[in-house]
């Protein structure tokens, strides 16, 4: 689904108005929900996740793992999804993960964990994305 970006808030507190408090701190201020809590941790459902900001489609539920985390991780995001930026906070060297279209915070990758022949894990907050279920993914 194409998203059409000149409908998208171009202000902090035009998103503000746009999501609730708490998709704000996590989406817009890169805040992380409680582990083990998101609606999206245990999901089977087979569909498409979405960005919740924008709509935007991030990730196919054939690329979502169990990583016992506490939080949804997928081994591969949809081409052109995402933007990674280098993350130092909290004393380590992570990757953080964009919207690409939005640019609304979503998560974190983690490279080399050897859980999925990947190698990769999208460690992805579920308050970032919807699903939207489908007979196919």
């Amino acid at each position: 689904m194409a998203v059409d970006k000149s409908s998208l808030p171009s202000t902090e507190e035009e998103w503000r108005v746009r999501l609730s408090p708490e998709e704000f701190r996590v989406l817009r201020e890169a805040g992380t929900e409680r582990p083990w809590t998101g609606e999206y941790v245990d999901t089977k459902t087979p569909g498409l996740y979405h960005c919740r900001a924008c709509g935007a489609e991030l990730f196919s539920s054939a690329t979502k793992f169990d990583s016992h985390c506490g939080w949804p991780s997928f081994d591969e995001a949809i081409p052109g999804a995402i933007r990674y930026l280098e993350d130092r906070s909290h004393g380590m060297l992570r990757t953080e993960v964009r919207c690409a279209t939005c640019d609304s915070h979503l998560g974190h990758r983690f490279d080399g964990e050897g859980f999925t022949p990947k190698n990769a894990r999208y460690c992805i907050n579920s308050v970032s994305m919807t699903l939207e279920p489908t007979d196919r993914v």
